[in-house]
């Protein structure tokens, strides 16, 4: 039987020194988190931005707009597929450089998406950005946490948080006033500066975490996360579309489950796997891992539904059509020091569980929503939404962690990212199979609002499935952060 791991606490000498424990967030760990925060920021943003632009994209591609579903899906998977080798390339070459080289590779291929013309090209661009923000993201989680004390983890966790809360909300308003104001393709032209920016930053003020010499890489593990993801992503995505024979989709989706099995079966007997499944052991990383995945796949459906529910069923430009999902930045601003307090005073399994319910009811309340309905009733519906979805990855980003040895940290990493991408990309991919779906029953030409209401209420069932996850969770979770 496997003891369960424990974060290990700073030894007398170690606090008695102040060499041998590292800053706090109030000194230079904060400055730290801010500037990854920031290069995790242009990941999430341009993630959404892309949604409120589809219907222009389609328009001068000649495509429908769920077909362009790929273009967002292509990206997540893709930076899905990439997370799981960051923290071995980490350990190998040095954290910094690596995020360095994401930063470079994320703004080249931005570049490029802004010069596609066509379907193939903008999911070949996009692919080449999730690699990029492949590695932004979990190598810079690495470059911040590594060190922190465990009382200082909260804090540090919280100025990491904040892109994932902000990004996706911000997304849409950005690329719908780009789209409007100029043209689909500048939405990924606000990249390139914040990147040369974000490059200038690393190298001046972050120092490199030590390298290692890590073992032989699990080529083997490697090749069984890229395609088994890649097959179940793609067969979720083209399940209905017509873009390739029927049996296809099935055929990947069967497939993709089967590597996934070989895959566990694989990391099990490995001495040195790719995916470390042990470190699931530990309570808190294991059960926030899976209750988060329930939450995150109906997270990813409110950016991507909104916008197109607001311009199709609603008639709406893409700049106010984003504009809508502003409140959800609104309520996330609003509540974060709320969730600072509640999770310091409250039981953390007590918040998330509850917490977990109403977050799905309030996906669900879209469900309602008509033409008739007032934009100051929208935003107010769009506002409480984005107060519990704050609440949710704010608990979930600070528990998951913090019971992880800092040597154990490279290996968790990737797991933590690899549980806030696929999701994403699962989430996307079922919602647009779930509106090409609902439109095949009611026998009309495209998505409507009623497609789109149907797309709500799958997303919110999603979510519930995270409860008995969070049940799991010891009563002690997450005290003395």
């Amino acid at each position: 039987m496997h003891k369960p791991l424990v974060r290990s606490e700073p030894t007398d000498a170690a606090v008695a020194s102040p060499a041998a424990r590292p800053p706090g967030p109030a000194a230079g760990t904060r400055l730290k988190a801010v500037i990854v925060a920031c290069a995790i920021f242009m990941s999430n943003l341009d993630g959404t931005a892309v949604v409120t632009a589809l219907p222009s994209m389609a328009r001068d591609l000649a495509l429908p707009p769920l077909h362009l579903s790929g273009a967002i899906t292509a990206y997540l998977v893709a930076l899905t597929v990439s997370v799981p080798v960051s923290g071995w390339l980490a350990d190998r070459f040095g954290a910094k450089r690596l995020f360095i080289t994401a930063i470079i590779c994320f703004t080249i291929a931005s570049a490029l998406c802004s010069t596609a013309n066509g379907l193939a090209e903008i999911i070949l661009f996009r692919s080449l950005q999730g690699v990029g923000g492949a590695m932004m993201i979990p190598i810079g989680r690495l470059l911040v946490l590594r060190d922190v004390p465990r009382e200082e983890f909260l804090t540090a966790t919280t100025w990491l948080t904040t892109p994932a809360l902000v990004g996706p909300v911000m997304g849409p308003l950005i690329g719908g006033f780009l789209t409007d104001l100029i043209s689909w393709r500048a939405v990924f032209w606000i990249n390139i500066p914040i990147g040369i920016a974000g490059i200038a930053m690393v190298a001046r003020y972050i120092r490199d975490v030590p390298t290692k010499r890590p073992p032989p890489l699990d080529v083997t593990g490697m090749v069984l996360v890229a395609v088994s993801l890649a097959a179940i992503v793609g067969g979720l995505e083209t399940i209905g579309r017509g873009l390739v024979p029927a049996a296809v989709p099935a055929a990947c989706l069967a497939g993709g489950v089967m590597l996934a099995l070989v895959l566990v079966r694989h990391s099990r007997r490995h001495p040195h796997p790719l995916i470390d499944l042990d470190i699931l052991r530990i309570p808190t990383f294991g059960a926030t891992m899976l209750a988060g995945c329930f939450v995150r796949i109906g997270m990813a459906s409110v950016p991507f539904l909104i916008p197109l529910s607001m311009q199709i069923g609603f008639g709406l430009s893409a700049t106010r059509s984003g504009g809508v999902l502003l409140a959800s930045a609104l309520g996330a601003f609003m509540t974060k020091p709320m969730v600072r307090f509640a999770i310091r005073v409250l039981n953390m399994r007590h918040v998330l569980m509850v917490n977990t319910f109403v977050y799905a009811a309030s996906i669900a309340s879209f469900s309602l929503l008509e033409p008739g309905w007032a934009m100051p009733a929208v935003f107010l519906l769009v506002l409480f939404n984005g107060v519990t979805r704050t609440i949710s990855l704010t608990t979930m980003g600070a528990l998951a962690l913090v019971d992880v040895p800092s040597e154990r940290m490279s290996a968790a990493t990737p797991i933590f990212a690899t549980a806030q991408q696929l999701p994403q990309a699962l989430g996307v991919a079922v919602i647009a199979g779930t509106l090409q779906f609902a439109v095949m029953l009611s026998g009309s030409a495209s998505a409507g609002l009623p497609q789109f209401h149907v797309g709500f209420l799958v997303a919110a069932a999603g979510v519930l499935l995270a409860v008995p996850c969070f049940a799991r969770l010891p009563h002690d979770a997450g005290e003395g952060m």
